[in-house]
């Protein structure tokens, strides 16, 4: 078997099956913050994919951190025992390694999904005051977000720290902690949303000051050996804002305390964005970050072929590949990689004898009697 896709890799002390990752995808289905019947449905599905590791969807540390009210949370008593349940009954049917992305939506939360316009809620509404580095609202139409000071900074530390000590307890294989995407962790690093004239604003050095704070914090009670990732905008898409060239120095910092893999993305900070989409369209930004730094590096952005993710990883352009909407629309895309491709994957033995005349053998470990 030829496929870089199917061979093994290792994530820290995560060992995993191939190079193909679940991507964190937010499902809004969350009741104040807990894990709900949608979740079990949800991961137990993708979890009998094939996949190497799952991330869960962007998990706010905090209630006002959610980006909409139906986000999944991990900074109560209740978020942590839904979660447990699910997890429970996942673990059951597969051994596939699940981590969580711990977040906070800063000024981009009290949203509503989606589907109902992402727009921002009303207090009068329901909806609640955002936090931000500075004052400033994404567009005009939205309320101004109020200034963290020192206080709520703090706090929002200790909520990073709360949740990496729960996922810790839910056993969960892996953090990534999410600087990316517009959150809050992003906008501190972007000129765009930061432009407070403390030591937490102006320079590079001190934009990047609070992100690598939260790093600092939960790497310090996040067990030992266990992997600990940043998922990382490379740019802001948008002229004066965050760029490549800061995203590799950002990287470099967190190399030297020991991170163990960069997620680049791109965008989400501002609507000004111009993003030029088309396949692989954020690789070079993976590419760029892993030849200046070495890191292991995931790729993402529009891949939805099996040749063309394993020619990514060929070329070393990644050294993983993290799927998002391609394994939603096909849930068994890593079935259907390893057969187009000569290689296998875990599957459940009540699912084996599915294959197609022709296909290979495509499951590990399957009995090959007759059908």
């Amino acid at each position: 078997m030829s496929a870089t896709l199917f061979s093994p890799f290792e994530l820290g002390s995560l060992k995993l099956d191939n190079r193909i990752i679940i991507s964190p995808m937010c499902q809004y289905s969350a009741v104040n913050g807990s894990a709900s019947a949608w979740h079990r449905t949800h991961i137990g599905n993708l979890s009998l994919s094939g996949a190497s590791l799952m991330l869960l969807e962007a998990t706010a540390v905090e209630a006002a951190g959610r980006i909409t009210p139906y986000c999944l949370g991990l900074y109560s008593d209740a978020n942590e025992q839904a979660l447990a349940e699910v997890l429970d009954g996942v673990r059951q049917f597969s051994d596939m390694p699940i981590g969580i992305q711990l977040c906070h939506a800063g000024r981009k939360a009290s949203s509503e999904p989606p589907w109902r316009g992402g727009s921002q809620i009303a207090l009068e509404n329901g909806g609640w005051r955002a936090y931000g580095p500075s004052g400033l609202a994404p567009s005009d139409s939205e309320t101004l977000p109020l200034e963290l000071d020192r206080v709520g900074m703090e706090r929002i530390r200790e909520a990073f720290v709360e949740s990496a000590q729960r996922a810790g307890r839910l056993n969960f294989a892996a953090i990534e902690l999410h600087f990316a995407h517009g959150y809050l962790l992003h906008q501190f690093l972007s000129p765009i949303a930061n432009q407070r004239n403390d030591e937490y604003g102006g320079s590079l050095e001190n934009r990047m000051r609070f992100p690598l704070e939260i790093y600092d914090a939960v790497r310090a009670v996040w067990p030992a050996g266990k992997p600990l990732g940043v998922r990382v905008s490379a740019t802001d898409w948008v002229e004066g804002g965050w760029d490549l060239e800061q995203t590799v120095e950002l990287a470099k910092h967190l190399q030297m305390r020991g991170c163990d893999w960069i997620d680049v993305s791109s965008g989400g900070v501002s609507p000004r964005q111009k993003i030029p989409l088309g396949p692989n369209y954020q690789i070079p930004f993976a590419r760029a970050v892993r030849a200046a730094t070495g890191m292991t590096t995931i790729g993402v952005g529009l891949i939805t072929e099996a040749a063309q993710a394993d020619k990514l990883i060929q070329d070393g352009d990644a050294d993983l590949i993290a799927l998002a909407r391609a394994i939603l629309w096909d849930p068994r895309w890593p079935w259907h990689a390893a057969a187009q491709l000569g290689a296998t994957v875990k599957a459940p033995p009540q699912y084996w004898r599915c294959e197609p005349r022709g296909a290979g053998r495509v499951f590990d470990g399957a009995s090959f009697g007759q059908r």
